[in-house]
């Protein structure tokens, strides 16, 4: 779920892989950055799995679907193991977004991949594909919308170059449409019209806004679209691979003639597609009649390639997530003087003690701290009496682009702990491998926020830290104390908030 930048300058000739866990198919792509600077593509891989299939009433997944899913990935895992793990992402997206019994399916798939899987929310598989398709596409200054169903969810995104301006992930895709409105396998009139219909009342919350800002090119993107595009060409609908709303019009009448998906019978429609591709149509059409799409182009990136062009960010010391938090502290008048000086301290204890608490196992444990540090007082901006509560609230519920759900939960839990009483029982709702080293990042935290508390901007002494598994000692220079009557004070107190943990503070 985390990694760290790894350099200023990328080594040429490495390799950089993607894998995106959707709701209906899985995608692996691995990729090569050239001498040049481009990436250039080694290997794709794609299996159906069709894992939104396999969620029932209570949004938890069968056994079938998650076996279906393990045996894919230990086959992708075999392959990703050429590649180092700070050049992997690995994402799921709408199923495991929303499926209640994933933990052991994640921890399993987490060892046959041999990398660690982000969940990432809605707005980011949004931004992701963007980023996919802007570099798949002629670099103009036209605004572009990008439409991309999934098997659980659909994504439009308005964008100019390489930044988006809007993004919306609907509640709709070609699994869950389908299972919903054609789940008897039957294609009538009623039931086409049932699905457009709702279809269409997703719609409706963007349909005013994303017309007003308008575009100039509309793109599609992944296998429903694509799929759709084919069938168009090779049934001799379309003279080319551009969809049309008079086209999906043909293409509606012809369906509802087949009476049933297993007599589906097209033209350049792969079977493994048939099961879901009535539902990926009828996205596509209630979209094209909600927005007024005349014309669409189909694009070859989707959230794979937006994955590897975010690591090749990262590597280059161009992370969003940096933008994220900078954009948060200005959102919140943050005091930035104050914010750093908090993180500098806690970074510098962060080294004494990462050996010890193996804290250098994830790579990316060390921003994680150094971001809830920057943004421990956003909560100030609502009220001084339980900030920190608000700045969690604020940060787990917002979007932050580049942030995992799990990542994005670690850094609330930073925050939510900084000060007070320490919320032990709340660690527990973290994923549980992180349970232990988020713990450890709170204590660090807490001992920076204490020792920056009179906000000035001097430096802190070099203090000696000594930490067991479950207790810091801190060594401050002779006679520091003297100077320093309220941080003596700060820290008996802090001594009093672990009471009731299993973890101990001494200092000297």
């Amino acid at each position: 779920m985390l990694e760290k930048n790894i350099q200023n300058t990328p080594d040429t000739n490495q390799s950089l892989a993607a894998v995106d866990l959707g709701s209906n198919s899985f995608h692996m792509i691995i990729t090569r950055l050239a001498d040049d600077g481009s990436i250039q593509v080694i290997d794709k891989i794609k299996e159906m799995v069709r894992l939104g299939a396999g969620l029932d009433n209570t949004n938890n997944l069968s056994d079938e679907a998650q076996t279906r899913a393990l045996d894919c990935l230990q086959r992708f895992g075999e392959r990703l193991r050429e590649v180092k793990a700070s050049n992997v992402r690995i994402v799921g997206t709408n199923t495991l977004r929303i499926a209640k019994n994933s933990a052991k399916f994640l921890s399993r798939a987490r060892e046959l991949l041999g990398h660690n899987i982000e969940i990432i929310s809605g707005i980011e598989e949004a931004r992701l594909i963007y980023l996919g398709v802007s570099h798949s596409l002629a670099l103009t200054g036209d605004q572009r919308l990008v439409v991309d169903i999934g098997g659980g969810s659909t994504e439009c995104i308005i964008g100019q170059q390489f930044s988006p301006i809007k993004l919306e992930s609907l509640y709709m895709g070609c699994v869950n449409m389908t299972r919903r409105f054609f789940a008897d396998g039957k294609l009538t009139k009623e039931q086409f019209k049932k699905a457009n219909i709702a279809a269409s009342v997703e719609l409706e919350k963007i349909t005013y806004n994303y017309k007003k800002t308008g575009w100039d090119q509309a793109v599609g993107a992944s296998g429903s679209i694509k799929s759709i595009s084919k069938v168009l060409f090779e049934e001799g609908i379309t003279d080319n691979y551009k969809i049309t709303l008079k086209a999906l019009k043909k293409l509606e009448k012809i369906l509802i003639n087949f009476e049933s998906i297993d007599t589906l019978s097209l033209k350049g429609l792969d079977d493994e597609r048939k099961p879901v591709f009535i539902g990926g149509f009828v996205v596509l059409h209630a979209l094209f009649k909600a927005l007024d799409i005349n014309e669409m182009d189909v694009s070859d990136g989707a959230v794979r390639e937006g994955l590897i062009y975010d690591i090749l960010g990262r590597i280059k010391q161009e992370d969003v997530r940096e933008t994220t938090v900078v954009r948060f502290m200005e959102r919140f008048s943050v005091d930035i003087e104050h914010a750093n000086n908090v993180s500098t301290t806690a970074v510098n204890l962060f080294n004494k003690v990462k050996k010890e608490w193996n804290l250098d196992v994830i790579k990316d444990y060390e921003n994680v701290l150094r971001w809830g540090a920057l943004l421990h007082e956003t909560g100030l901006t609502i009220a001084h009496a339980g900030y920190h509560k608000h700045g969690a609230y604020l940060t787990q519920n917002a979007d932050m682009p580049g942030f995992s759900f799990q990542a994005q939960q670690i850094v609330a839990m930073l925050i939510r702990s900084h000060r007070q009483k320490f919320p032990v029982a709340d660690f527990n709702s973290l994923p549980e491998q992180h349970i232990s080293a988020a713990r450890y990042l709170a204590f660090i935290l807490r001992i920076a926020v204490i020792l920056r508390r009179n906000r000035e901007s001097i430096e802190v002494p070099d203090v000696n830290v000594f930490v067991t598994h479950n207790s810091m000692k801190l060594q401050f220079p002779e006679k520091w104390f003297k100077n320093h009557q309220l941080s003596r004070a700060d820290l008996k107190q802090e001594q009093l908030h672990l009471v009731d943990t299993d973890f101990a503070l001494e200092f000297s």
